[in-house]
């Protein structure tokens, strides 16, 4: 197998008088700025972290434009369209298929396959995709590039006659039927191929009827095989053996399957042979190889690789998109002293939500909350104690670069409590600029809660036990659904790090007069929540209504369509207080609740703070930035809105 097909490969070696001669291809590269085409089926939320790794490797090595076409689920679709729209990289388009217009097509075909119904759909990519595309390269998302895909799509120039579709032989023996007794796979030629990596040849295999084609021998197969064991797999080999004359035998190395019983390792010499790496084993990175460090090592570059540094142009090509985010940033003068905090309400983060399997149905009586908080990589020990705090819906976004979400899956795979909760959506947010994007982060994580109502927290607060339950009542019996009301949830804090927490409103109030709890921020900060008016809610037993005064920000129950959060303010410092003055400015009514709480735990002063205190520039920015918002206001909101104006500034 190593030899056969050799002299498809970019670089040989051939040896002469015992000497070993490296021969270089002298065949012409894809011109410059020819777009690359590839497409690709994802089905579900977990599939998606496979296609960021895949992604990363081939734009690693790319130097052409590219166009992926996905053939997606729902989930798949909303979760890749944020993530390449944010991610925002130089000649990349992207197309989505439905994958419910498609399975109807395939979903008559029983599949015995892990990957179901989706495992079929590459069958019917010729039909689907654009009837101006001739060729495409399709790619299972358990792979990763060591090498440019350009070299792969050149291979389409050597198809000749009715060769339509380009395959590497399968490395193992699934279909030589000798891996146990009884053993009866497919129908396949010789050993088969794999369709881990497929180059198609659109344009003949829709002269050829394939559609047609590939039915007809599925039908006639599945009568004595019942169902397929391999997906598509199974159906592509035997086609193939029937039309052995539609097959382009690719190169090995482009397939280079690490499966068990495989016989990979006579694909390669040297790392310079390696293309592409196929991990279709159930094992993944556990599977058994004799330099299975290596392929592991290299994956796991391309899975903590910052997919920031991908964003290279790709210079030359006409078709270039102009870069929206270079020029509002050549708008700001860099004379500005606060260039750096103007600069960061431009950047786009690249986003990717619902980093981990996700299932939330609201409630039926539409009163259902989501509690929402942002978060870094130091304030991850406090998950498992609010999941234990709040049983409800969570809405989480989670600052991060790329190794660190790395950390953040490990840690959460390995959490037998937070597996057990599929209603928490974990949208990872990776890390570009120099300032904490505080704002951007909520505004992720209120985007995707889909239950009528959310609660505005912050990572570092545990809900009283039974918050959940007691804010659902809460907000079915004030009518949130027909008026703009804030319910506020008043805020205590801790300075010990072991706490006794407080089983009811009654034991707080004793551990406020022991001095073992506080009002929130009461020694440095309490106008931020002075006007709740705690020494009302001490003896209250009912709603009562308070009104805005500068400065003010409570932690609130709104309904699920409220205004953004206000992205210039990043870091630390009015970036609540902002969003509580705009919903005051729209009408929204402020209402304490009598019976809840929140007790905020103690931690490290973050590293915004910390060069708030230090940075007379950095304060210097956040009051101009002030100054702007009050003005920007009032602008907004006419003369209802003078009275922000005189805020102390």
């Amino acid at each position: 197998m190593a030899i056969e097909n050799e002299t498809d490969m970019v670089a040989m070696e051939t040896e002469k008088n015992g000497t070993k001669i490296k021969c270089v291809s002298t065949e012409p590269d894809v011109p410059k700025c020819e777009v690359i085409h590839v497409a690709i089926v994802s089905a579900g939320y977990n599939s998606t972290r496979n296609v960021v790794t895949l992604i990363k490797s081939i734009l690693f090595y790319r130097k052409h434009p590219l166009h992926f076409y996905f053939i997606t689920d729902k989930a798949a679709h909303l979760i890749l369209q944020m993530l390449f729209t944010t991610w925002n990289v130089a000649g990349v388009e992207v197309t989505f298929h439905l994958a419910d217009d498609l399975k109807s097509e395939v979903a008559w075909i029983p599949n015995k396959h892990y990957s179901g119904v989706y495992g079929l759909l590459k069958l019917t990519l010729p039909q689907r995709l654009p009837k101006d595309l001739d060729q495409v390269i399709v790619l299972d998302t358990d792979v990763t590039f060591a090498s440019d895909i350009a070299e792969l799509w050149k291979i389409f120039r050597k198809f000749k006659g009715k060769q339509a579709i380009g395959l590497v032989e399968n490395q193992s023996d699934w279909y030589l039927g000798k891996l146990w007794k009884n053993h009866r796979p497919w129908p396949a030629l010789g050993r088969g191929f794999n369709t881990g990596v497929i180059l198609l040849n659109l344009k003949i295999l829709r002269a050829l009827s394939w559609s047609q084609m590939w039915h007809l021998v599925a039908e006639k197969e599945l009568m004595s095989m019942l169902s397929t064991s391999l997906a598509d797999q199974d159906i592509f080999n035997a086609v193939l053996k029937q039309n052995p004359h539609m097959l382009y035998h690719l190169p090995c190395q482009w397939n280079i399957q690490l499966s068990q019983n495989t016989r990979s390792e006579l694909c390669y010499r040297e790392v310079s042979d390696l293309k592409i790496i196929h991990w279709n084993s159930p094992l993944k990175l556990k599977v058994k190889n004799k330099h299975v460090q290596f392929f592991r090592n290299l994956y796991l570059t391309f899975l903590e690789y910052d997919g920031n540094l991908l964003r290279r142009q790709l210079f030359g090509c006409v078709s270039e998109k102009p870069n929206a985010v270079q020029d509002k940033l050549n708008e700001i003068s860099e004379d500005d002293e606060c260039y750096d905090f103007r600069r960061e309400r431009v950047l786009i983060h690249r986003t990717h939500l619902y980093y981990i399997d996700y299932d939330n149905t609201p409630s039926a009586t539409n009163d259902d909350v989501t509690l929402v908080a942002q978060l870094s990589m130091d304030r991850l020990q406090m998950l498992e104690t609010i999941c234990k705090h709040w049983e409800g819906p969570i809405s989480l976004a989670l600052y991060m670069s790329d190794a660190e979400a790395q950390a953040f899956l490990r840690y959460a795979l390995g959490s037998e409590l937070l597996m057990s909760r599929r209603n928490v959506g974990y949208h990872i947010v990776y890390k570009d600029g120099q300032f904490y994007p505080v704002n951007y982060l909520r505004n992720v994580a209120v985007k995707q809660v889909n239950t009528s109502y959310i609660f505005l927290s912050d990572i570092d607060f545990l809900p009283m036990y039974g918050l959940y339950e007691y804010l659902k009542k809460a907000v079915s019996m004030m009518d949130m659904a027909t008026h703009k009301k804030a319910l506020i949830v008043p805020a205590f804090e801790t300075q010990r790090y072991r706490l006794t927490f407080p089983k009811s409103k009654a034991d707080l109030l004793s551990m406020l007069d022991m001095g073992s709890l506080f009002t929130f921020r009461y020694h440095v900060w309490a106008k931020g929540h002075a006007p709740t008016n705690f020494a009302k809610w001490r003896t209250a037993t009912t709603p009562y209504k308070v009104t805005w005064e500068p400065d003010f920000e409570p932690y609130v129950v709104v309904r699920n369509n409220i205004p953004e959060y206000d992205q210039r303010f990043v870091g630390f410092g009015w970036n609540k207080v902002s969003h509580i003055m705009e919903l005051d400015a729209q009408g929204y009514e402020f209402i304490v609740l009598p019976n809840a709480f929140i007790i905020h735990m103690p931690h490290a002063p973050s590293f915004d703070i910390a060069k708030f205190r230090s940075s007379s520039l950095y304060r210097k920015c956040l009051k101009t930035l002030k100054e702007e918002y009050q003005q920007d206001l009032s602008r907004k909101h006419g003369l209802k809105a003078l009275k922000y104006l005189s805020v102390d500034k």
